[in-house]
């Protein structure tokens, strides 16, 4: 299956999704706003700048609730990128211990034989004036 066939595939369960939605709403005018978008947003991750292969199905999803006009070239844009990125954020390294966060480092030096695959994070510098002695002097 290459990356049209499965944008369009994305795109067909989308729709059926759609339209269940739209049906709800008809019953019950609001439901869409007040709650379908509201838990879509959070499922599709949007404030990540590069979305994970899976928040892909519910970005189409929430997309589909708008007006604009959706295409499958946009989709299969879309999965090129994350498959691509492995979800990834631009400029993180490829090695798999590069990007570890500073308590992910620690909590690695505590456990006895493992080494952390990151460097330790160097000291703060100290800031102007913080190393000052202020106490009276014999």
């Amino acid at each position: 299956m290459d990356n049209t066939q499965l944008a369009e595939l994305l795109m067909g369960i989308a729709k059926a999704q759609a339209a269940v939605i739209d049906a709800i709403e008809r019953a019950q005018p609001g439901f869409r706003n007040n709650h379908v978008v509201p838990m879509l947003t959070t499922a599709a991750n949007v404030r990540a700048a590069v979305p994970r292969i899976q928040d892909l199905p519910a970005r189409i999803l929430l997309r589909m609730q708008g007006r604009a006009a959706f295409d499958v070239a946009q989709i299969q844009q879309d999965l090129e990128a994350a498959f691509a990125s492995h979800g990834a954020p631009p400029g993180a390294s490829a090695e798999p211990g590069a990007n570890l966060s500073p308590a992910a480092i620690r909590a690695a030096a505590r456990v006895p034989g493992a080494v952390p695959t990151a460097a330790a994070p160097a000291p703060r510098p100290a800031a102007p004036g913080e190393n000052l002695d202020f106490s009276a002097k014999p």
